[in-house]
């Protein structure tokens, strides 16, 4: 299997039309060829490519700082001597004067397959800001190590964020490609557009299920994304972003797991069961204990739940990592009432919502968990309507 950069790098007539342009790369810790090389240092040794700037996402080009909401400054290339600009600094956006240093941009970032994975949103402003300055992009695709499954409610008119690029649900079974693809015919956009796609690619191929799990080494496209089960559990896992329940960050398996000093973890597994145990298909929970390094509950020793979405226990086709992630919140409702579940602050700068309800594009599954007479048949009515009419919107845009 080859990735869109190194089928770039290996074929010449792939790179012809960049010849004598300037070319821009926006990239991250995974943007990395086959044998590992970081796709700046591949690119600038190619003598057919000019690069002339750099660009980095959230978590910054070398994928440095740790946590949301921990901006990243621009800077030299300490060893190649362009500009590296930050996307996620003083501006989400690229600046005008940036976009007068290429005339190409090239994105080559290793997605998680969720919509509110920053990087999704990053590669709609770069094709709006491309639009503007009559820019072409290229992506060089990578894997959805997600696969093609959909899962989730659609994101509602008036939640759009820098966690919620448009009407897609958290799950949303595409490819940075075919995102793009997607991007450009929802919002009508008017760009010079190419993918440059992957070769021997199969989606929905055992064992990797999207990832070429024997053919490609796992580089943390962030840095709480350290594994492959997390990034297929990461569509509900990461909920507990604006849930009081520790995540793992401060653990060595983040977005794996959740917990807190004052659940009984056991008891939250037993009332899964209980009320879908239809919906706890395709991975198994193991309840564990753990104690954070850092982030929510610090040095406190959690009681808590992982969820096992590898080896004997993964069914690519049942897992429903929203779905059981909701069942986990609604779990914890139903056997603590009281429990102050929900955090209140301004996350991804939306000032004014809570952030569970900016992450899942409306305030639905909140309101879910929180309705004491609501049963998982009502929310399975919410999104399955959602999940079928994104199936059918997607499709034009599938390239593999």
């Amino acid at each position: 299997m080859k990735t869109g950069l190194d089928r770039l790098l290996s074929e010449p007539e792939l790179r012809a039309p960049l010849k004598g342009r300037r070319v821009a790369l926006l990239a991250h810790p995974a943007s990395v060829t086959e044998d590992l090389t970081h796709a700046i240092d591949a690119l600038v040794a190619c003598p057919d490519i000019d690069i002339t700037a750099a660009f980095g996402p959230q978590h910054g080009m070398k994928g440095d700082l740790q946590d949301n909401m921990m901006e990243s400054p621009d800077y030299r290339d300490p060893v190649h001597g362009f500009p590296v600009f930050s996307l996620y600094g003083e501006v989400r956006r690229p600046k005008d004067e940036w976009m007068d240093t290429f005339d190409v941009i090239l994105i080559d970032l290793q997605d998680l397959g969720c919509r509110i994975y920053t990087y999704v949103t990053t590669l709609l402003y770069v094709l709006e800001a491309a639009q503007t300055h009559g820019k072409t992009v290229w992506v060089l695709d990578r894997p959805n190590p997600a696969g093609r499954p959909v899962e989730g409610t659609l994101l509602q008119p008036g939640w759009e964020s820098f966690v919620g690029a448009g009407p897609m649900p958290m799950r949303h079974g595409l490819t940075m490609g075919e995102l793009g693809r997607w991007f450009i015919d929802h919002f009508r956009l008017d760009v010079d557009y190419r993918v440059i796609e992957m070769q021997g690619y199969d989606i929905d191929a055992a064992p990797g299920h999207g990832w070429p799990l024997l053919e490609r080494a796992w580089v943390n496209p962030s840095p709480n994304a350290p594994t492959l089960g997390m990034a297929r559990a990461y569509a509900g896992t990461v909920m507990l972003e604006g849930a009081t329940l520790s995540e793992g960050r401060g653990t060595t398996r983040p977005l794996e797991l959740f917990g807190a000093p004052d659940i009984d973890a056991r008891a939250v597994i037993a009332e899964m069961q209980r009320l879908a145990p239809d919906w706890l298909t395709g991975c198994a929970l193991r309840e564990m204990w753990f104690q954070p390094t850092f982030h929510k509950h610090v040095g406190h020793l959690c009681h808590g739940v992982q969820i096992h979405a590898e080896g004997p226990h993964y069914d690519h086709a049942a897992f429903r990592p929203w779905r059981v992630q909701a069942l986990a919140f609604k779990a914890i409702r139903a056997l603590y009432p009281d429990y102050a579940l929900w955090r209140d602050f301004p996350y991804e700068y939306a000032f004014g919502k809570l952030p569970i309800d900016v992450i899942n594009g409306g305030p639905s599954l909140r309101e879910w968990v929180d309705d004491a007479g609501a049963v998982p048949a009502d929310l399975d009515a919410l999104a399955t309507p959602d999940e079928a009419a994104w199936e059918d919107t997607r499709r034009p845009f599938l390239i593999y």
